[in-house]
């Protein structure tokens, strides 16, 4: 064989060049016909047809059920719950825990349910916590709206209550639940950006539909960028109906309050925790449940009779309202409780199915058009996302009652049928299974009689009218501090927005309509006119403020699983850091001792103290509040080291709690800082009361106008 290379002419070298660029020109060119530019097209189905209303489903009546026989709807809705497998295509970001849920006692006035009767049952539940915009791969911390779905395992099969964090939603009608999702995800010419809201394509949508103004005004309040998952209140967003036995219905709103109460991230802490630890709140809900501390909730329901359905200033269909508890308090049903990690993540957390339209006999749907298409949707995303009918057999999704009806074969089947029938009625199998007839015990499920009279037509009703009022509840019932915030969040989301006037319409036709002071600050942040009025008549809301809607009134009382940091050096007072722990330990709060490597050090006594970690591995915004023993060695030490100054100034930005004992006092002149309710000098044990009940107001507000100044 020879070694001689083959020679290669150049022209033929040119030649191929000029082939291979034809064959790409001539690619790009077929290419051509696929693309489309809809400029003065007009919108039609996927069929060529016309729409001549994209902004409504067809209902019974202006305020009654969706029907099925709506293509247009169906078409649109299918197509989107089809476009990405098999991430989700929203709330693709989650974590989960199983836990149990328990009645505080027999509520059979209200609903027929069977596991709200027996407060000695646990009811098993498994709970997905999850983000909205970003994909799988995005921060925890980021500003978006998470979601609060709980899968109850009841005797009567799977009930899955599927909210969020927040109480109301962007839309009042499903039909429009692809625009919405369209426009937050990334800008589609460069996938820009990841798991934010904070670009052109969102602010053009929502400043263009104001139904949208009351849950955006949410978004940019603290309420998007939460302390912990275990910190989240949660709701199931729209009007649900409670049957008893009797038959009668009750209107219902579903409602979890966290023991931890509420409480949310800075968000200069929020953007850093996005980058140094992307993991955030998936680690903080493992770490809780593996230490013991296990996150609660209450259920409770606020309850209209059906009689009372229309004595509001505003619909109880309308997903975009709530009704504020000062009108309707709410009634504490029961507690939930998470005890138990996953043992694998995909199988359980990934796999793990969800759909409204999963409920049991005592609980039915009300006719809010955003429900009504939910009720399609989950589930042909399901069978999009995990591959065929059958997801239902996957461990995590399974009831644990039996399950058996006609419903055979598909992927992924895993039930053996022994049966020689798949239908029903039949004879050959005796008739089996059978189905039971409705009772007010053990009984079949059967949907609420509800009268329906009315025409087929496309029309919101004008009951949903309203955009504003709530909105401005909302931001008139937040503290000072909020209300900064809210200003703060529209100034920065809405000054990455490129194009002026999707700025200028959101600040004049949106903000303005709910509080020309707030419209005027975010104007002179974004160096914009400020708006003199609103373009619309506002209705006057029955109530002026709401205090349940502020987080600064949602606070628990205790310090129970807080985090505090402690700062040693070599030469640190070993003393005061075992009276802290004991005294925290009593209160349900955890230490950590932080060095400045991971290496032990020796306490002025010449012990040696293991450390939990690095103040670089474990910085200030992973914990509630930062303690700095005394030691003059250690504290001399601590003076001299970048990171461990840093971590003190960076807790005072955070509005954190911090003593400083013995001579750490030395570090108030150092960094220039001044004393406050919660920056604690000379703390002994003597003063921990003092340092608890600052880590317990959650932040030290009063110090924030001081605290901008110091750099980020």
């Amino acid at each position: 064989m020879s070694n001689k290379k083959p020679t290669v002419n150049k022209s033929q070298l040119a030649g191929t060049d000029t082939l291979d660029r034809g064959n790409t020109n001539t690619k790009l060119e077929s290419l051509e016909q696929f693309r489309s530019d809809a400029t003065e097209q007009a919108l039609r189905t996927n069929q060529g047809v016309k729409i001549a209303d994209n902004q409504n489903t067809l209902r019974a009546g202006a305020r009654g059920p969706s029907l099925l026989e709506d293509f247009i709807m169906r078409e649109k809705i299918t197509h989107f719950d089809h476009e990405r497998i098999p991430e989700r295509i929203v709330h693709a970001r989650g974590t989960g825990a199983h836990g149990y849920f328990q009645t505080y006692e027999a509520h059979s006035a209200l609903t027929k349910a069977g596991f709200l009767q027996d407060p000695s049952k646990k009811t098993p539940v498994f709970v997905r916590f999850s983000t909205v915009q970003g994909p799988r791969g995005s921060g925890d911390t980021v500003r978006d709206v998470r979601g609060f779905a709980v899968k109850f395992f009841t005797d009567e099969g799977n009930f899955d209550l599927v909210g969020n964090n927040m109480p109301v939603f962007f839309i009042q009608d499903a039909v429009k639940f692809p625009d919405f999702v369209h426009a937050v995800k990334p800008e589609p010419h460069n996938e820009i950006p990841t798991g934010g809201s904070a670009h052109d394509t969102f602010w053009d949508f929502v400043s263009l539909v104001p139904e949208s103004a009351h849950m955006v005004i949410w978004a940019m309040s603290d309420r998007a960028i939460p302390k912990s998952l275990r910190s989240m209140q949660g709701f199931g967003v729209h009007t649900f109906r409670m049957i008893n036995a009797e038959g009668r219905s009750s209107f219902v709103k579903f409602h979890w309050r966290p023991s931890a109460g509420t409480c949310s991230l800075v968000w200069d802490e929020a953007q850093k925790l996005a980058g140094k630890d992307t993991d955030y709140h998936r680690r903080d809900l493992w770490e809780a449940i593996e230490m013991g501390d296990y996150p609660e909730w209450e259920f409770g329901v606020q309850i209209i009779a059906e009689e009372d359905e229309h004595k509001f200033d505003f619909d109880l269909l309308d997903p975009t309202k709530l009704i504020p508890e000062e009108l309707v308090p709410i009634t504490p049903l029961g507690k939930m409780v998470l005890n138990r990690n996953p043992d694998n993540f995909f199988a359980e957390v990934e796999q793990v199915a969800f759909c409204p339209g999963h409920i049991v006999p005592g609980i039915d749907f009300s006719n809010d058009p955003l429900l009504q298409g939910r009720l399609f949707s989950y589930t042909d995303t399901q069978i999009s996302r995990l591959g065929g009918p059958n997801f239902h057999e996957l461990p995590i999704n399974r009831a644990i009652t039996p399950v058996h009806n006609g419903q055979r074969d598909g992927m992924h089947r895993s039930t053996i049928d022994k049966g020689r029938t798949s239908y029903e009625p039949n004879s050959i199998d005796g008739g089996w299974p059978k189905e039971t007839p409705s009772g007010p015990e053990d009984g079949g499920f059967e949907s609420y009689p509800e009268r329906i009279d009315a025409y087929k037509i496309r029309q919101r009703s004008e009951s949903f009218g309203d955009h504003f009022s709530q909105a401005r509840l909302f931001y008139q019932s937040m503290s000072a501090h909020e209300q900064e915030h809210i200003i703060a969040a529209y100034s920065f989301e809405l000054g990455k927005v490129e194009r002026e006037f999707i700025r200028a319409r959101q600040v004049n036709e949106i903000l303005a309509n709910i509080d020309l002071e707030l419209a005027a600050r975010v104007a002179k942040n974004l160096g914009l006119p400020a708006p003199t009025a609103g373009t619309v008549d506002v209705p006057k809301p029955s109530l002026e403020k709401s205090p349940a809607l502020s987080q600064a009134n949602l606070l628990p009382g205790d310090i129970k699983t807080r985090k505090v940091a402690v700062l040693v050096a070599n030469g640190v007072d070993g003393a005061i850091i075992e009276a802290l722990k004991k005294a925290l330990k009593a209160e349900g709060a955890h230490a950590k001792v932080l060095g400045p490597t991971s290496a032990p050090v020796t306490t002025a006594a010449g012990k040696t103290l293991p450390v939990d970690a690095s103040m670089e591995g474990l910085p200030s915004i992973a914990f509630d509040a930062v303690f700095v023993p005394g030691g003059a060695q250690s504290i001399k030490a601590l003076s001299a080291d970048g990171v461990a100054l840093h971590y003190v100034l960076e807790a005072y930005k955070h509005l954190k709690a911090i003593a400083l004992n013995g001579e750490a006092r030395q570090l108030l002149v150092l960094l220039k800082l001044e004393a406050d309710a919660g920056l604690i000098p000379d703390a002994d044990a003597s003063k921990f009361p003092a340092f608890f009940a600052a880590i317990a107001q959650h932040r030290v507000w009063a110090r924030e106008p001081k605290a901008k100044a110091i750099p980020a």
